[in-house]
């Protein structure tokens, strides 16, 4: 287990490590001397770790290409300094809080890395993150084969996130401004196609029509004569686009003149430019702003409700039709807001059958991972109105909401592996591609929860391939957790976690690693914020404490879990300690898990589990 840490230094401020450039540290601005190359290694080494133990003997290989006679004592001796320098008031016989001795090795407790800031903010704020960048990525170790791995996934994130900042400024009428960046970036980094493609793109935007068709010929000819590669679809096709001057090369154009114009036109405050606007949340929802869309959501219903015209409000709420997959809202007081108005214009609404239907989709979507009967009845109640309409956007909105209703109790995988099965199948016969995709992350979920990966990965594959026809970014947060999940590499939960920092899907994040890690050792990190599934694990760190009164009154005090995915997960937490603590808990435990015998306890999220349900009914 890792020793408890608590503030890491003595002025009660938190050590920042920057590895973007140099390795280095400091507190509140002022730097920490860590003394010779071979003690910024340890940093370094234990950093890429990432909060992991790195055992003494890898150090040393690491450290030295011919280790010397007293290698085991001298990277000693560089904790000790180190230790010294990152907690310098520790009293002389504390335990280390930050620089800790787990088992036969180290691990460097951070919470504040400038790359880990990094990978947090490059899918929002893609400027604030390439901000962070001082040098390339552990400059001091370029050669050092330990952290080359790192310092490459670093560096291509990085150059990803450049190349979407000029796509952004591009297609936002600010292309003129981006061809001297993008000049200097193709000639730092020639075999990267996509940024030949876009500085083509803005010379193009920019007036430049035989510049664009230079670059491309330029690019042409030093894929051809360094690497005999013909460039890649995109090139050939923007040229050809470029020939023939098609319209859709000038989209940025025509999407300013239309707001111009539509500015002009639509009255502030109409109801026209309001149900405009829910329409564009929408779509900002589905394209990867979902925080940003949903945080409008409450002041577009409140703005709604000022017209007293409840069919109007109805429309503006149930516009809001965004596939959702994970059964956990990200903001329960924002949901509470939306259900109440919904109910209220439910309450008052005229005979509108498609509106009542999408409101009552609403309610249940919004009461998810609740108790309460609403929540499923609204669910019903929606896919019965909306199969008597034979509408097939709808139904698949409908479905949605039954699915978000399916997990009341254990073992309900097949009714959503049903429901998953009938979203493919609508979507696809009615061009209803969200909800397709929907319905391949839902069948991801219900055939890993029987352990059937074969068929599970084939519905990852084909909602990545969607996803990346249509511009559906969140998608691969899911898949990217499923795939570490079949790893079950604490490596790649940390990257799929870095992937999902972000996104405004604080309901999935919130505690999600450290439970991911939990599955794959059963040693519970006390320093970890557990988030909302404090409760289930509050029991495993008081007994590691040795405080075993107080973990079997955590035990008892801890609820039955949600109604969400990971019901069977935390149930089965509950059994593991139930074992050690109160085994006069184990038959209503296990009475509850029954139902999904043979399956996976937790797999129903594709994102983590713990070993079989069978093992927790024996």
């Amino acid at each position: 287990m890792h020793e408890p840490a608590g503030r890491e230094s003595a002025t009660d401020q938190q050590v920042r490590f920057s590895v973007l450039g140099p390795v280095a540290a400091s507190v509140g601005g002022s730097p920490l001397g860590l003394k010779g190359p071979r003690h910024r290694a340890v940093v370094a080494r234990l950093l890429i770790a990432r909060r992991r133990v790195v055992p003494v003997t890898h150090l040393v290989d690491d450290l030295w290409e011919e280790p010397p006679a007293g290698a085991v004592g001298a990277v000693q001796t560089f904790v000790a300094d180190l230790r010294r320098i990152l907690e310098p008031s520790r009293p002389p016989r504390a335990a280390p809080r930050l620089l800790v001795t787990t088992g036969p090795g180290y691990a460097l407790l951070a919470t504040d890395v400038d790359a880990w800031e990094f990978e947090s903010l490059v899918t929002s704020d893609i400027p604030s993150a390439l901000a962070l960048w001082h040098g390339p990525a552990y400059a001091d170790f370029a050669g050092s084969p330990w952290a080359a791995a790192e310092r490459s996934r670093l560096a291509e994130l990085r150059l990803q996130a450049v190349e979407r900042l000029a796509a952004q400024h591009v297609s936002s009428g600010r292309a003129a401004e981006v061809v001297p960046d993008l000049d200097a970036h193709v000639t730092a980094h020639p075999w990267r196609e996509e940024g030949w493609r876009l500085l083509a793109l803005a010379l193009y935007r920019s007036g430049r029509q035989a510049d664009a068709l230079s670059v491309l010929r330029q690019a042409r000819s030093m894929l051809a004569d360094q690497l005999g590669l013909d460039p890649g679809p995109q090139l050939r096709q923007l040229e050809t686009d470029i020939l023939a001057q098609d319209a859709r090369l000038d989209s940025s154009g025509l999407w300013t003149r239309t707001a111009e114009v539509y500015d002009r036109t639509v009255a502030v405050g109409s109801r026209a430019r309001l149900e405009s606007t829910v329409g564009l949340l929408r779509t900002l929802a589905l394209t990867g702003g979902l925080r940003a869309a949903q945080d409008h959501r409450v002041a577009a219903a409140t703005a709604a409700e000022e017209f007293g015209d409840p069919a109007l409000t109805a429309r503006v709420i149930g516009a809001y039709d965004v596939p959702a997959i994970w059964t956990r809202s990200d903001d329960p007081v924002q949901a509470q807001q939306i259900v109440a108005a919904a109910e209220h214009t439910l309450a008052v609404l005229p005979d509108i059958p498609a509106a009542r239907c999408r409101l009552l989709a609403t309610v249940a979507l919004e009461m998810r991972g609740t108790r309460s009967p609403r929540g499923p009845a609204a669910a019903f109640a929606a896919e019965s109105l909306a199969r008597s309409l034979g509408d097939p956007g709808l139904l698949a909105f409908a479905l949605n909401a039954r699915f978000m209703q399916s997990c009341t109790s254990a073992g309900l995988s097949p009714r959503r592996d049903a429901i998953g099965t009938e979203l493919i199948s609508l979507g696809t016969r009615h061009d209803l591609t969200a909800f397709t995709v929907l319905g391949h992350l839902i069948r991801l979920q219900a055939r890993s929860a029987v352990g059937d990966f074969l068929t599970a990965s084939t519905h990852a594959d084909a909602a990545d391939t969607l996803a990346a026809q249509h511009e559906l970014p969140l998608v691969g947060v899911f898949t990217r957790w499923y795939r570490a999940m079949l790893s079950r590499s604490p490596n790649a939960y940390h990257e799929a976690a870095a992937r999902l920092a972000g996104t405004g899907m604080p309901g999935v994040e919130h505690g999600l690693l450290p439970l991911a890690l939990f599955s794959l050792s059963h040693q519970a990190d006390p320093a970890a914020d557990w988030g909302p599934y404090r409760p289930w694990i509050e029991p495993f760190l008081l007994l590691d404490n040795g405080d075993r009164s107080a973990a079997r009154d955590a035990l008892h005090a801890a609820p039955e879990p949600p109604a969400d995915l990971l019901y069977e997960f935390l149930t089965c937490l509950q059994i593991i300690a139930a074992q050690q603590l109160s085994p006069d808990l184990l038959p209503d435990l296990r009475a509850r898990i029954a139902p999904a015998a043979g399956e996976l306890a937790g797999a129903g999220s594709g994102l983590v589990y713990l070993g079989t349900v069978n093992d927790y009914l024996r």
